[in-house]
Parts: structure tokens; C-alpha cells; sequence
């Protein structure tokens, strides 16, 4: 190895550790960022504290006289299924993050993996996932979720219900990443490397990834809110694990028994104010961590 490729790798080492020291100093200066991490604690304590005071028993079908009101027994009631609310909001609400993580993982593994292959690479790869990605993202989304759903047979199960809405969140990632790689490659450093030896995946690795961290740690966190809507959206029309106290499914069986107009409002509130909840912290989280991905952005607010 010559020294100038011996000296890229500490290179990129200092590079990486300078954006995170960077970061660290931005989320003291982002109240975006830091009301939006604090809300999202706050959520995973309360889910935390919840799993020690309840009884994953109580989630069950006919565990307790159905549709009471918020009472010192049930503190937000019983469905019209006999489940204690507080407990399917405790079981239920952990179920619809991991199907949000695991899909929003998947799907931004996949993207970045194609973005930053086809975008530094360019040529025929570079052409089919770009018209491919195009293709599949001028259908709606949910009419193809719908059909994948339809079309598994068996019974759905938390982990296969991530797996179907993972089938198109790499479609984002994608598109956006590729547009950025597209710029990054044509930098300096990214020359450099590539004039003292470097093959393309190293390149990538240890030269334009640590580089994008921001915007794919940017790009994940909306992925896995786009991910959490698809299957709340699947579920809400009965097309996800039926055995299962999802966010989605609760409001699932709200629909199916009228609880709206039955007026037992406190079984349709808990879920619809936990979505908003976590759908604001994500949101205020992704507006931080765009900002600190990008210069212009922070300059600007």
C-alpha cells in the first residue's frame, strides 16, 4: 500500500469523527431535534413502565366485560372485545415501532446500497434502477401493499407484515440518496481516493458513506415513518395480523364495531393520539437531522 492510500484511511477516520462531534454539538443547538428525541423518550419510558404495571393477559379477547368506560379498574377502559385498552396500548404500541424499524431498515439498507452503486457506477446499472425506481413509484403505493397482502397466504404475522411494507420503502431511500451521491462523487477527496488506488467499494465504504451519514440517519428516520403509516394503512383495512394489538389493528376493530358512533370514544382516542404523538417526534427529529445534513438548511434557520 503507498502512503498516500495509507493516508486516506485515517483521513476518513477523522473526517467521520468530526461529524460526530458535530452532531453532538448541533443537538445542543436544535430544539427541533431535542424536543423531538425527548418525546419519543418519554414514549419508550411510559411503554417501558406500562409493560411492569400491566398483564399482557389483559390484552386478550373476553378478558373483561366489554365497551366499560375509564374506570380505577381500567384506567381507559375496555374495548368492545373485552381487552383492557391500557394494556393493548401497551403491547400494541412497541408491536407498530418494530414493524416501522425493521421495514424502515430494510428499505434503507436496499436504497443506499442501489443509490450509492448505481449513482458512483453510473452507466446501464445506474439507468435501471433510476427507471425503476420511476416506474414503480408512479403506481400508489398502498394499491400495491394491498395487493402483496392479498397475495400472502396464511395468516399474517407482525414480522411478515414489516416484510410486505419493506417491498417498496426502498423506493425513497433510493431516489433521494442516488441525487446526492451524484454530487458527493464529483468532490475532491472522492478523486483522491480514487487516484491512488481505490477500488469502488472502498470508496464507498470509507470515503462517501461516513461522508452521507447525516443525510442517511435523515432519510432513515423518514423511512421509518413512511413505514409505520403503510401498515397502519394495511391494517386499518384488515389486512394485517389479525392476532396481533397492533396501533393499526385496534383501529382495525374500531372501524368493524362503530366505535365512533357508538360513542365509545375512549377506545378510538388512545390509539389515533399515540400515531400523532409518535408521528411528531419523528417529524421533529427528521426536520433536526436534515438541518444538521445540511449546511444551508442550518444557515438559514
Amino acid at each position: 500500500m503507498t502512503q498516500a492510500s495509507a493516508a486516506t484511511i485515517p483521513t476518513a477516520t477523522r473526517r467521520s469523527n468530526s461529524r460526530m462531534r458535530s452532531l453532538f454539538r448541533y443537538i445542543g443547538g436544535s430544539p427541533a431535534l431535542i424536543v423531538g428525541l425527548v418525546m419519543l423518550s418519554i414514549l419508550i419510558i411510559c411503554l417501558l413502565v406500562g409493560a411492569f404495571v400491566t398483564n399482557p393477559a389483559d390484552a386478550r379477547p373476553l378478558a373483561y366485560r366489554p365497551s366499560q368506560p375509564p374506570s380505577l379498574d381500567h384506567w381507559m377502559g375496555t374495548d368492545r372485545l373485552g381487552k383492557d385498552i391500557l394494556t393493548v396500548m401497551v403491547v400494541g404500541t412497541p408491536l407498530t415501532l418494530w414493524i416501522g424499524l425493521l421495514a424502515g431498515t430494510i428499505g434503507v439498507v436496499i436504497g443506499t446500497l442501489l443509490a450509492f452503486f448505481a449513482g458512483y457506477l453510473g452507466g446501464a446499472f445506474d439507468t435501471t434502477v433510476n427507471a425503476t425506481v420511476d416506474i414503480l413509484r408512479t403506481v400508489p403505493p398502498l394499491l400495491v401493499l394491498i395487493v402483496i397482502a392479498i397475495s400472502v397466504p396464511g395468516h399474517i404475522s407482525v414480522t411478515m407484515m414489516a416484510l410486505i411494507v419493506a417491498a417498496l420503502s426502498w423506493l425513497g431511500p433510493t431516489r433521494l440518496l442516488r441525487s446526492q451521491v451524484l454530487v458527493i462523487k464529483q468532490q475532491s477527496y472522492v478523486e483522491m481516493a480514487r487516484f491512488t488506488g481505490m477500488n469502488a467499494p472502498e470508496i464507498i465504504i470509507k470515503e462517501m458513506m461516513p461522508n452521507m451519514m447525516p443525510f442517511i440517519v435523515a432519510v432513515f428516520v423518514s423511512a421509518i415513518s413512511g413505514a409505520i403509516l403503510a401498515s397502519i394503512g394495511l391494517e386499518a383495512l384488515g389486512l394485517g395480523p389479525f392476532e396481533s394489538n397492533t396501533l393499526g389493528m385496534t383501529i382495525y376493530w374500531n372501524i368493524w364495531y362503530g366505535s365512533l358512533l357508538n360513542g365509545w370514544w375512549w377506545w378510538w382516542s388512545p390509539p389515533i393520539a399515540i400515531i400523532v404523538y409518535v408521528f411528531i417526534g419523528l417529524f421533529l427529529v427528521s426536520q433536526g437531522l436534515d438541518a444538521w445534513a445540511n449546511p444551508r438548511l442550518r444557515k438559514n434557520g
